[in-house]
């Protein structure tokens, strides 16, 4: 007898069954363990097409999602089913949620505040700088930086969010115990040595095919609140992203380039066609904040989303907190003015030795970093070292 999650993993492996036609059953049956005891009278009856029913019921390749089962410890990773309470609350409201997610590492995905960063490939030196910068930002300030981790602006956008030391999750167009591209695997280990994770609707072992990307795209933004597109050229992937972002009611925004290079020219047509215009990470924020779930007392428990249920089985996932540091204080000006006195402008100084001199915390000295930066007051050297302007 099949464990209940094979049941899981066999429905989505069903010919014709894709993610609306198992939310379609889920709602009506409760469970796939329950849709596969039904006849293909009763499944049909729910709105699925014959041969689907049919096939559903014929179904019996159940011991290889077994043996898939037994290696997800093996390679650090666990599923989450659509029905459980760790699964991803913003994911839920779309209209195709994955029925579940492998995922490989220790975040736990319950956090509704993730904003995507997205973008070229053949990325320049200032998109990439860019995505770094707001995926430092985002993550200094609490929210989770969510990308696929391909190259160039993705993989500048998680390696920000890692220099915060904050969460960034990746979104994977092949298994999760498939890293591509292959030089992003000490990324991948970064990701998820930093409490994030690697998620991935697809099998283990899945080749990242070029037909899987699409799909993958609207995981992506179905996960967040926004999607922020730094260059994209005008047939670039990150516009499939954006409008699956719209069609799920996502924000889009767009970081604005130069009208002489290709690199750009579909992230300016967003920004035409209404997409918010970002040139800081205060751009992002203000836009996102009347979404952004409140804050609840520091001794109350958390209350629980009053989302209808669906199915018996469902619970309703718990509102979380707001990032503290979107509506903290502002920094006292003498942390500022620590970092000042301790960079000349004739040695460059790594970052580490500044947060070790300065006696502040490292996610408060890379924000102060980024803001003197912008200012003109510091400049940023490869390799993480300061100076003075």
């Amino acid at each position: 007898m099949p464990s209940p999650d094979v049941y899981w993993l066999a429905l989505r492996r069903v010919k014709g069954v894709g993610p609306r036609t198992c939310r379609l059953l889920i709602d009506k049956f409760g469970s796939p363990e329950k849709i596969f005891q039904l006849n293909a009278d009763e499944i049909g009856a729910a709105g699925v097409p014959r041969n689907t029913a049919r096939s559903i019921v014929e179904f019996r390749d159940f011991d290889p999602l077994e043996k898939e089962l037994c290696e997800l410890p093996n390679i650090g990773a666990r599923l989450i089913k659509w029905t459980d309470d760790d699964y991803p609350a913003n994911l839920r409201q779309i209209a195709d949620p994955p029925p579940f997610l492998f995922v490989r590492g220790p975040a736990t995905l319950t956090d509704p505040n993730c904003i995507a960063i997205v973008g070229a490939r053949a990325a320049s030196d200032i998109g990439r700088r860019m995505a770094q910068r707001l995926g430092l930002e985002l993550a200094a300030k609490g929210f989770t930086v969510v990308s696929g981790l391909a190259r160039g602006i993705d993989g500048e956008a998680h390696q920000g969010a890692l220099d915060a030391h904050g969460i960034t999750v990746a979104v994977l167009g092949c298994g999760v115990d498939v890293i591509y591209p292959p030089e992003h695997r000490q990324l991948a280990d970064a990701i998820i040595a930093g409490g994030g994770a690697l998620i991935s609707e697809l099998p283990i072992g899945t080749q990242p095919l070029a037909e899987n990307f699409p799909t993958r795209n609207r995981i992506l933004s179905g996960l967040c609140l926004g999607v922020v597109i730094v260059e994209a050229a005008e047939k670039s992937g990150s516009l499939i992203t954006a409008r699956m972002a719209l069609e799920q009611d996502r924000q889009v925004f767009a970081v604005p380039g130069s009208p002489l290079t290709g690199k750009t020219r579909g992230s300016n047509r967003l920004l035409k066609e209404g997409a918010k215009l970002v040139e800081c990470v205060e751009d992002v924020i203000e836009e996102l904040a009347p979404q952004m779930i409140k804050r609840p007392p520091e001794s109350a428990a958390p209350t629980v989303s009053s989302v209808p249920q669906e199915t018996e089985n469902v619970k309703s996932p718990p509102v979380l907190p707001t990032p503290a540091i979107v509506n903290a204080p502002d920094l006292a000006p003498d942390s500022a003015g620590a970092i000042l006195n301790y960079l000349t402008d004739t040695e460059r100084l790594h970052v580490d030795s500044i947060i070790e001199s300065s006696g502040l915390n490292a996610q408060t000295v890379l924000r102060l970093l980024l803001e003197l930066e912008l200012e003109g007051r510091i400049t940023q050297h490869p390799g993480k070292l300061f100076s003075l302007a």
